[in-house]
């Protein structure tokens, strides 16, 4: 990087700052933490992509796709269910949650269930969303440490302190607005790096031979039951569709974006345009890391790069695998775009990181402000309420930047760990909320036993955890699986409580819902998510031709 992309740095740095400072008029709980429900479709539906799309697959699905040792295409079955929970949300979950009013979504559970059940959950949100945050900062830290060369600890410390500041000052507004001109620069960034990809490749002999027959490989029949049965058609449909469903709805990180709606109709666009632009990045991710991944076998100074910056700063991995797919982006940004757009791209990648971090920090802050401060009859005032809230911000935020020092690491899975172990709690979460809202039986002594054992089972059977205490079952189960097997424990073990201890007498705080009438998916957006789920699929299957 020379003086420029410096420039370029620092004064995007600055503008999210000044963006802080601009939205810094905030009333009440409403406009802190729902941006006064005044927010549209658009920045709402950037917003939830930005925090999704994170850094981390800004770095790692190009690197598993083009570089990674059984990688490859099959990547975009990540995105097969996606128009399909889409629809469920827009039709089951959204109604009854955006009716209720509430900040912090646990605290519908607590109207329906009891104050314990409320505290379950949100304890398990605070401690693995700030974990999981902070071995992201931590991973992004690192790697930009190698092609930068600029200890980790300062970009740590760039990364958190900025997006602490500005989500202080500006609370939700700042957040959405800002994760959505993080995410339209990490698409110009994404389609740089296509563009010069692709005339770099050309210039070093082209496709000699097409990309590698078996990477471009989207659709396997597989069930992902057994050693490497992984990415199967099977388990990303109904796995992934229990995990979408459970993370865009009953987590609240996504689910604070639907409640900052200004209505149910600007729900149903944001998860129409989430449903529909999804699959589109992700292709793109997925192109680029085919054209570079084939560049990088093309030009051996290339992967000289990348062997000797994992030698140097990644030495465990060097000794097993000799280089660390992650650098691949960084180092074809490093060593072959012009300066200028170099700044643009490390942009992209800050943005990425501080898009994810800003959210989770927002979401942390309400959680603990409306399920352990303003519980109960004694409400907070206003004054009390803004001054807890924006020391939330700041206490959370130090936890994320705290745990990305103490609890990181440089694994070269850290994205595959991230999502296997929130798919243990994803299970019993959207249970826990689906019977919230449609069922009349289910007692909490139900809900909460049913919670606390299909963890501890998922716990038992997940293989990254397995591998983290460092035992081995001889049970090889793909760990999005664990996401349906979280809701059918939830399930049957709350009824089976319910059953053996009484089932619910007394009226709730929360109206029970009625299910869903034909009609309510008789909508445009469903049938338009439904089309292009089929879209995705058949485009999925014939991938291996279009790219050859």
């Amino acid at each position: 990087m020379n003086y420029l992309d410096y420039i370029i740095v620092v004064a995007y740095l600055l503008a999210f700052l000044g963006m802080g400072y601009f939205f810094k008029e905030n009333k009440d709980s409403n406009d802190y933490f729902l941006g006064g429900k005044s927010l549209g479709w658009f920045p709402l539906s950037l917003s939830t992509m930005a925090t999704q799309l994170s850094a981390i697959s800004f770095i790692s699905a190009p690197a598993f796709v083009g570089l990674k040792m059984g990688g490859g295409m099959k990547w975009l079955s990540f995105e097969f269910a996606v128009p399909l929970a889409m629809i469920f949300i827009m039709v089951i979950i959204v109604p009854p949650l955006f009716r209720s009013g509430v900040v912090s979504i646990y605290e519908f559970v607590e109207r329906r269930f009891h104050t314990s059940t409320r505290l379950i959950l949100s304890m398990v949100f605070l401690v693995s969303r700030a974990l999981a945050t902070g071995v992201m900062v931590y991973t992004i830290a690192i790697i930009l440490q190698a092609v930068l060369d600029i200890d980790y600890v300062y970009t740590v410390l760039i990364i958190s302190v900025i997006t602490i500041i500005y989500s202080w000052q500006g609370g939700m507004k700042a957040v959405v607005w800002g994760d959505a001109i993080q995410m339209i620069i990490l698409f110009v960034g994404l389609l740089v790096c296509l563009f010069y990809g692709w005339s770099i490749l050309n210039d070093n002999g082209g496709l000699v031979n097409g990309f590698e027959p078996s990477r471009l490989q989207v659709i396997d029949f597989n069930w992902g039951l057994g050693e490497g049965q992984e990415y199967g058609l099977w388990p990303m449909l109904f796995g992934g569709f229990f995990l979408y469903v459970s993370y865009y709805g009953c987590d609240q990180t996504q689910a604070q974006r639907l409640l900052s709606a200004k209505d149910e109709g600007t729900i149903r666009k944001l998860l129409l345009a989430n449903g529909l632009l999804r699959f589109p990045v992700v292709l793109l991710y997925s192109t680029i890391g085919l054209i570079i991944g084939t560049l990088v076998m093309s030009a051996p100074d290339f992967l000289n790069d990348i062997t000797l910056m994992t030698q140097k700063y990644f030495p465990e991995e060097y000794a097993t695998s000799g280089a660390k797919a992650d650098l691949m982006m960084p180092i074809f940004i490093i060593k072959y775009l012009p300066h200028g757009l170099i700044g643009l791209l490390m942009v992209g990648i800050l943005s990425a990181a501080m898009s994810t971090l800003s959210s989770t920090v927002n979401s942390l802050s309400a959680v603990t402000v409306e399920d352990l401060f303003n519980r109960g009859e004694q409400k907070l005032s206003i004054k009390k309420y803004m001054l807890i809230s924006k020391l939330a911000v700041v206490f959370w935020g130090v936890v994320c930047m705290a745990s990305s020092f103490l609890f990181g690491g440089s694994k070269s899975a850290v994205i595959e760990i991230i999502n296997s172990i929130s798919s243990v709690f994803y299970g019993p979460v959207l249970v826990t909320f689906l019977l919230a809202m449609f069922s009349k039986k289910v007692n909490y002594k139900g809900i909460n036993a049913g919670i606390l054992i299909a963890v501890f089972v998922n716990l038992i059977f997940s293989k990254t955890i397995q591998n983290i205490i460092g035992i081995d079952l001889g049970v090889h189960i793909f760990w999005i699986w664990l996401n349906l097997t979280g809701v059918i424990l939830t399930l049957v073990i709350s009824y089976a409580v319910s059953y053996l201890t009484g089932w619910q007498k007394n009226t709730t705080n929360v109206g029970i819902s009625i299910l869903p009438k034909k009609s309510d998916f008789m909508i445009k957006e469903v049938y338009i998510l439904l089309g292009f789920f089929v879209f995705i699929i058949a485009l999925s299957f014939f991938i291996p031709f279009i790219y050859n």
